[in-house]
């Protein structure tokens, strides 16, 4: 009688711990998957708030150099297609494209000494400027969170988990383009 006991409470020791690790593993995995969103988030927000701060740039940009027009045109255009966007993968790709649209924005203001000196202007391209940096920063925190959550799902019990949890699509890493790191090149006809 003493030995039923025994195996007993082994049992139910063993199914404790059982449930433990399956608790804590299918948690990790939702934790994970949640940390991504979370970080793409906030690389949305500030992508939003770029696409918030582009019309006052360009009207304030456009009084002075309006044979830009084609530059102007790209930056509305890119702006509207990524609020159309429906995916991660698009608004990556959206927002990598409006990166180099308004640094050849930046770029045209530059050659126009009046406007450097506009106040309106110099304030909103100091926003700007502090919102891309807040878009790289994120863009980190996001890429960093992807890594783990991916990391996780290729690990032996990690894939088990993420299936699971019904998370079993690795996450999209927020990458430059090849041409991102090309200078821009900006022509007067």
């Amino acid at each position: 009688m003493k030995k039923i006991w025994i195996i007993l409470g082994v049992l139910i020791v063993l199914a404790v711990m059982l449930f433990g690790w399956y608790k804590n593993g299918y948690n990790q995995a939702i934790a994970k998957d949640e940390e991504a969103k979370s970080a793409w988030a906030q690389v949305e927000n500030q992508l939003q708030r770029r696409n918030d701060l582009i019309p006052n740039l360009i009207s304030t940009v456009k009084g002075f150099a309006s044979q830009e027009k084609e530059i102007f045109t790209e930056v509305t255009r890119l702006r509207s297609q990524w609020g159309k966007s429906a995916s991660v993968e698009s608004k990556i790709e959206n927002a990598n494209a409006m990166g180099g649209a308004l640094s050849r924005l930046l770029l045209v203001a530059e050659n126009y000494p009046q406007l450097k000196s506009n106040e309106n202007f110099l304030a909103l391209q100091a926003q700007l400027e502090g919102t891309e940096n807040r878009i790289a920063v994120e863009r980190m925190r996001y890429n960093l969170a992807v890594k783990d959550f991916n990391r996780f799902q290729r690990l032996f019990f990690g894939r088990f988990f993420a299936a699971q949890a019904g998370v079993t699509e690795p996450a999209v890493y927020f990458e430059a383009k090849e041409y991102a790191s090309e200078v821009p090149v900006v022509e007067f006809d």
